[in-house]
Order: C-alpha cells, then sequence, then structure tokens
C-alpha cells in the first residue's frame, strides 16, 4: 500500500462523492446525504479542510473540515465530518491517517479545536470526549464529543453550516 494523504483536487470531486455514498451506504446511523453534504459545503466555500487517501491512484479515503458556530460566540472551532473510508478498505487505519492529517491541519490554521458526531469508542483514540457545556441539540451527549487544541472549553450550542441539511 503506497498511501497518500493529500488535499482535495478539482478532479477528485466525483470520487470523493462516489466513496462517501459507498461508505455510508450501510451505515446504520448514516441519513443518505453525506455525499450532498460535502459537495454543499464546497460550494458555499465552508470546506476549510478536505483531505484525501489516496493508494496508486485511486481515493480511498475522505475527510472534510468546516467552521462551526458555538452559542458562547468562542471563534475558530471546526466541525469534522463526514469522514469515509472505501468499504473495502475499511479497518486497514486510513481512517486514522485521515483523523491525524486533518487533525495536523487544524492545528497549522490555529484552530481552537474540532467538534464531531460518532462512536467514542473510535474517537477517543484522537483524544476526543463529551465535554459538559458543550452540545448539540438533539444528540445524545455521549455521542457528540470535542477536543480542544488550547485547553479551553467554550460553553454553548454547536450548530454547523446550512449544508449539513444538504439532501440533493
Amino acid at each position: 500500500m503506497s498511501l497518500v494523504i493529500r488535499a482535495e483536487r478539482a478532479g477528485d470531486i466525483a470520487a470523493i462523492e462516489a466513496l462517501t455514498a459507498a461508505a455510508f451506504a450501510t451505515a446504520p446511523h448514516s441519513s443518505g446525504t453525506e455525499q450532498y453534504i460535502v459537495n454543499a459545503l464546497r460550494r458555499a466555500g465552508q470546506l476549510s479542510i478536505s483531505l484525501v487517501a489516496e493508494d496508486d491512484g485511486a481515493i480511498v479515503g475522505h475527510v472534510a473540515l468546516s467552521p462551526v458556530r458555538i452559542s458562547s460566540g468562542a471563534s475558530g472551532w471546526y466541525g469534522l465530518g463526514p469522514i469515509s473510508v472505501a468499504p473495502a478498505r475499511q479497518g486497514q487505519g486510513i481512517g486514522a491517517r485521515l483523523m491525524e492529517a486533518a487533525l495536523t491541519g487544524l492545528r497549522e490554521l490555529g484552530a481552537q479545536g474540532c467538534v464531531l458526531l460518532g462512536d467514542p469508542a473510535w474517537y477517543a483514540r484522537f483524544g476526543f470526549a463529551p465535554q459538559p457545556g458543550l452540545v448539540l441539540p438533539g444528540v445524545p451527549p455521549e455521542y457528540f464529543q470535542a477536543l480542544s487544541f488550547s485547553g479551553d472549553w467554550p460553553q454553548g450550542e454547536v450548530s454547523y453550516h446550512l449544508a449539513f441539511e444538504a439532501t440533493a
């Protein structure tokens, strides 16, 4: 495996869309709209970081990061997701490599922290954990997790860009 993590290019868009749809096709927690969310974030200019995992010319993974709003007014926070790995390539460390590169990219941007919605057991290895007082309305608190790069924790409700409501 000659896996390379790099920024997305214009020619990657169709492959990212197909990969994202395939990665979430059988996920029980999926809305089936993750590929539309990535496209809507891109169109809105809200993809702060968009990385692909490429293996021998094929895109086998992708991660998107976009700014989030916190009701307290805290700035510099980003939402991670969706993160996708080709179904046949899951369990090979590709998602972990994408996560590490994404977090490095956020630190390089000067981000204060990152939030995500996902499996606590998987994301804990990267330092994510639920934070009392930092909530995503309507989501069980154990699945909404955060990682602070500065050690400071904002309080309030988090809201994602309207692109997260995309359905096509």
